[in-house]
């Protein structure tokens, strides 16, 4: 039978943040799976199964960042958007950008959702509501 829970890639530089969503997790009483990438690169290779990185199996969650080292968000969404494997991912990106040319690109590269940040717990808790939401309206294959 194939894995039915949804882990989340949350693809992060940030050690509060990432604490903020392991916070609001627990708080909603989500037990999901989480893996934590610190930047596009990371995430890529989790993905993709590259450099002694185990692959990350379906269903997943992307939930990015913009601003990180090596590989920004938008980066790495072009790079997933053009893998064949990967293109079909569903992506939120949790950033502080409130640049309307970075929320747009970030459509442009159908992403699900875009959240700006300011306390670290509580933009990832309006994520999972988010993500709540979409949840009750698409079933994970």
């Amino acid at each position: 039978m194939p894995n039915r829970t949804v882990t989340f890639l949350l693809v992060e530089d940030d050690d509060v943040d990432v604490m903020g969503f392991r916070r609001a997790l627990k708080r909603q009483k989500i037990a999901n799976p989480i893996e934590v990438a610190r930047d596009g690169v990371e995430a890529l290779e989790r993905l993709r199964g590259l450099n002694g990185k185990e692959k990350l199996k379906p269903p997943y969650i992307i939930l990015l960042d913009l601003n990180m080292p090596r590989m920004s968000g938008l980066e790495f969404l072009q790079e997933i958007r053009q893998d064949e494997e990967l293109h079909h991912a569903i992506v939120f990106v949790i950033t502080t950008s409130r640049d309307e040319k970075d929320r747009l690109a970030a459509y442009d590269q159908n992403v699900a959702g875009y959240i700006v940040k300011s306390n670290a717990t509580e933009s990832f808790q309006h994520a999972l509501g988010m993500l709540d939401n979409y949840w009750r309206v698409i079933e994970f294959p």
